[in-house]
């Protein structure tokens, strides 16, 4: 069961406390964060910003980049582009539409955005950290509209939109560690994967893994947070104070691509990114 930190006022988990402090009950309870003294890490970033933003609103995709896109997964399909307006005129964006029949599309877009904005959200307090050298951004896509005069049945239809990756590959982090302990082991970010710039590391595609699995077919829920700590082993950028959960249990079996899980909550097959290199859950 869930208990209330005396100090700090959160709802946590047991496993974010020791046996003596939740032994003391709600309102006399201190969470291991408030006991080491290193709350500060559950404050919410207020002069962190790490989204990458369009910053543009047309774009220009070529014909045969979408009939044969570059990448195509379970769900959707990416074809590379061009922004044509603004700041970011002149340079590469990608642009990403899901498989008809495959799903439905208007939660897919909020649901894909929902993650997105979670996963900025964590990647905000963990750059105020400074744990690793640097900084860490979050491609954020909007959902744009192609023109009524585009070819065939892409008038009309909507896509997500983004700025391109250079060197688009799989990181190893301890991004799961980290979302765990500041949101009180309600929240794992993980399946990072992204590009290496020379001032910053830029990440899309985002996994949230959560206990009320509200963030779609790729949320596994308290399972997949479990299984995450069941294979998780503490590298040089975790903190020994960082709560995990009591008892891992391995649900899913580690695999080289995203796991999903349908509506009906079955495992379906795996999703690719976006140059189709498998990516790996845990």
């Amino acid at each position: 069961m869930d208990c209330i930190c005396a100090e700090c006022g959160r709802d946590l988990p047991r496993t974010s406390f020791t046996s003596n402090q939740y032994s003391k009950g709600a309102g006399w309870s201190r969470c291991a964060g408030c006991v080491h003294g290193h709350y500060s890490d559950s404050l919410a970033a207020i002069q962190s910003d790490g989204g990458r933003y369009n910053r543009s609103n047309r774009a220009t995709i070529p014909t045969n980049e979408l009939r044969y896109p570059f990448a195509s997964g379970a769900f959707h399909c990416v074809a590379k582009g061009r922004h044509t307006s603004r700041e970011r005129a002149g340079q590469a964006c990608v642009s990403k539409w899901f498989k008809t029949g495959v799903v439905f599309e208007d939660d897919y877009f909020a649901l894909d955005i929902k993650a997105v904005d979670k996963a900025l959200e964590i990647v905000n307090r963990f750059n105020q950290l400074a744990i690793v050298q640097k900084p860490i951004k979050v491609n954020v896509p909007e959902v744009w509209t192609f023109d009524d005069d585009c070819d065939g049945d892409w008038a009309g239809s909507r896509f997500l939109n983004e700025h391109f990756i250079q060197n688009y590959q799989k990181f190893n982090s301890n991004s799961g560690h980290f979302s765990y302990h500041v949101s009180g082991g309600n929240y794992v970010l993980c399946d990072l994967q992204g590009g290496i710039y020379q001032h910053e590391v830029v990440l899309s595609d985002p996994v949230i893994l959560s206990r009320t699995r509200e963030y779609g077919v790729t949320d596994l829920g308290s399972n997949g947070i479990s299984s995450f700590f069941y294979y998780h082993d503490c590298n040089e950028y975790c903190r020994p104070y960082w709560t995990i959960p009591a008892n891992p249990v391995r649900h899913y079996r580690p695999a080289l691509s995203t796991s999903m899980i349908t509506l009906c909550r079955r495992p379906i097959p795996s999703l690719r990114n976006l140059h189709g290199q498998a990516v790996d859950i845990f």
